[in-house]
């Protein structure tokens, strides 16, 4: 299996070259299709293989180095006082966390990819839109099976660069083209901070790879301080990737994208890049602890903030763009507490949910003709009723209903925050969980219950999705509905089966509670989950909205500031956007005084200099030339008078000269 494992990514890449090179003008949308489904099969095969390879070897690393990509030189460490021979290879890694990341880039993504068949059927760009498919297939599965930090940055630029690829695939539109160009900007600012943290352990212990850092830091060659600063730094490129306070205000917009890629990119896979990344850097985030902390506090803000702005957004893609974010915040509070593998658990249920729920949203919008908007929905469970069953399932599993996979995943990371002693994290974490049931709710109670309130247009082209379409979602609902089975606490019968086998690489983590008191928190999760269920209900089925007209009126000041997203992006624009174009006048107008006032200024200087110097040229030194010139010819002319050749005229001349010449030699002899 050792050489095998690479093939992984490269089934995907092979689909980019057939597509991108030759589907776009010579192969049909059939061929397109199959071409990009069967790359990501092929994938998602070679991933189940190393996934039971690697339990067979007990979770041992399988490690494979492709080629050198920057020879060795000898580098000084940052003391000063010691060197060492610097490389790079472009290696891959597959271990316990590798295989389940494989499963769920490669599993989700197929499904989604057979999705896209349907959904974008009727786009004339289908070469170009798989093609974007199986590229960012390729750089998440880069991002996650690299063997160092120097390979995952070539997955992590990759992921953001299919992302603007993705998000503004309709760039016709200007609202997809900002969305595409926001993306890419915000995550070059997390991307700054990954590259300083790299550069930070380079400097300090000479190597990037993922063994070799945790064997120095159990060397103790890393500095405390160090060690919190490049945790940091790295985690700033991870609120970035994962859409976390303060660079999450991408991820809203990006919903301008198709919906297949807001699951594919925005839910399930490029989204999580960040949580993957804390969790394969784990031995670093634990032997700082303070960034441990920040990160689960991070989680827990990120988890209440994003919840909060779903309560009041109509477009039902951004209700769930903000659920992402909030729930992504949960995996963070995971990892922050020390769960790792909770946190990854989380990771892969919410892939199948949120997925879920993502194209479960696309088929409302398909059926509606392009409608997105909640208050124009309205009774539509009877007219499809398939779309409606599949998305009541992933609204169950998000809220955290007893037996779907979010329950479990969520009530591990809570119970963990409470035993390591993280109150504040568990009791922002445990509001949250009330919140997502309210919220999820509202959506599912808007769109599909009540009296309809379709548009025209909306009602007659009112239709369930194709089989292409809906078996995707049937086989996300199965998931979102037994996938978190694997996780089942040892107190309700279970052995955790996901936390051991990713324990060799994220170690043995147990809640420290007794079982009773673990029943409790389960109970009170539960019971907070039920409750913004019930009062979703009430709210907005019983009572048909009007305690909500009725706090919207009451409260508007909030309302706007909860409709405005906390002003956070005008912030932004005034701050960032403003200040930067503040700066742009100001260089501009430096450029055009300063810069360019000194070198016109000394273009007039020259053109002066250069006048002068023509004058002088002109009237001094060709003048004097010109004179003497004139002065020999004037000469000339008046001694030509004088030869007139008669020879009378010249006997007197000689006579008038010796006349002259006598009297001038007898006055001097005087």
């Amino acid at each position: 299996m050792k050489h095998v494992f690479p093939l992984i990514p490269l089934f995907p890449l092979l689909g980019v070259l057939l597509n991108g090179l030759l589907g776009i003008r010579y192969f049909s949308k059939r061929w397109v299709h199959s071409i990009a489904v069967a790359a990501v099969a092929a994938s998602f095969v070679a991933s189940v293989a190393g996934f039971l390879a690697v339990r067979a070897a007990g979770g041992a690393a399988l490690i494979t180095s492709l080629f050198t990509w920057i020879p060795a030189d000898w580098l000084m460490l940052g003391n000063h006082q010691s060197g060492t021979l610097f490389a790079i290879d472009f290696s891959l890694r597959f271990d316990p966390l590798t295989a389940v990341m494989t499963l769920v880039v490669t599993g989700v993504g197929l499904l989604i990819h057979i999705y896209s068949i349907g959904y974008m059927a009727e786009d004339s760009s289908t070469a170009r839109y798989f093609t974007y498919l199986n590229l960012f297939t390729f750089a998440m599965l880069v991002l996650v099976m690299g063997g160092n930090l120097a390979v995952m940055f070539i997955g992590w630029e990759g992921v953001g660069l299919c992302s603007y690829l993705l998000i503004g695939f309709w760039f016709t539109r200007d609202a997809a083209a900002n969305a595409g160009k926001k993306a890419f900007i915000t995550n070059r600012v997390g991307d700054f901070g990954f590259l300083l943290g790299t550069g930070l352990l380079i400097a300090t212990l000479g190597t990037v790879d993922f063994a070799a850092i945790e064997r120095a830091i159990g060397a103790g060659l890393l500095p405390h301080g160090l060690a919190t600063a490049a945790a940091l730094l790295l985690f700033l490129g991870a609120t970035g990737k994962s859409a976390q306070i303060p660079l999450y205000t991408w991820l809203p917009d990006a919903m301008e994208g198709p919906t297949p890629v807001s699951s594919l990119i925005h839910a399930a896979t490029m989204v999580t890049g960040g949580v993957y990344m804390v969790a394969r850097m784990n031995v670093l985030f634990s032997f700082s602890g303070t960034a441990l902390t920040v990160v689960a506090v991070v989680g827990a803000l990120t988890a209440v903030y994003a919840a909060s702005m779903g309560f009041v957004q109509t477009d039902i893609k951004r209700v769930l763009a903000y659920s992402t974010i909030s729930q992504i915040g949960y995996m963070f509070v995971g990892l922050g507490v020390g769960a790792f593998a909770a946190g990854i658990f989380h990771l892969m249920t919410h892939a199948f949910f949120k997925s879920l729920l993502f194209l479960a949203a696309g088929s409302v919008i398909h059926a509606l003709s392009g409608e997105q908007d909640m208050t124009r929905m309205g009774g539509l469970r009877k007219h499809i009723p398939w779309t409606y069953r599949v998305f009541l399932v992933g609204a169950l599993a998000i809220a955290g209903v007893p037996g779907l996979s979010g329950f479990f995943s969520k009530d591990e990371i809570l119970t963990s925050a409470f035993a390591s002693g993280h109150y504040f994290v568990w009791a922002l974490g445990l509001c949250g969980a009330g919140m997502t049931a309210f919220y999820m709710f509202r959506l599912i109670f808007l769109t599909f219950f009540g009296a309809e309130r379709l548009t025209p247009g909306a009602r007659h082209h009112l239709h369930e999705s194709p089989k292409v379409m809906i078996v995707p979602l049937q086989v996300l609902a199965g998931l979102a509905i037994a996938g978190g089975w694997v996780g089942l606490p040892k107190v309700l019968g279970g052995g955790n089966w996901f936390g051991r086998f990713l324990a060799p690489v994220t170690g043995h983590h147990e809640a420290a509670v007794a079982p009773a008191q673990e029943l409790m928190l389960m109970a009170l999760s539960v019971g907070v989950a039920l409750a913004g269920i019930a009062l979703a209900y009430l709210v907005y089925l019983r009572w048909q909205g009007r305690p909500a007209r009725w706090l919207a009126g009451k409260f508007s000041a909030g309302t706007r500031i909860l409709q405005n997203k906390y002003y956070v992006d005008d912030l932004y624009n005034i701050l960032v956007v403003g200040g930067t174009k503040l700066t742009g006048l100001f260089l501009g107008h430096f450029d055009r005084k300063v810069v360019d006032g000194a070198v016109n200024g000394a273009a007039w200087a020259g053109r002066q200099i250069s006048r002068a110097s023509i004058a002088v040229d002109t009237h001094v030194v060709d003048g004097s030339v010109n004179g003497l010139g004139r002065l020999n010819q004037a000469c000339g002319r008046g001694l030509r008078r004088l030869q007139t050749g008669t020879i009378y005229t010249y006997a007197l001349g000689v006579v008038i000269g010796l006349v002259v010449l006598v009297s001038l030699v007898w006055t001097f002899k005087e």
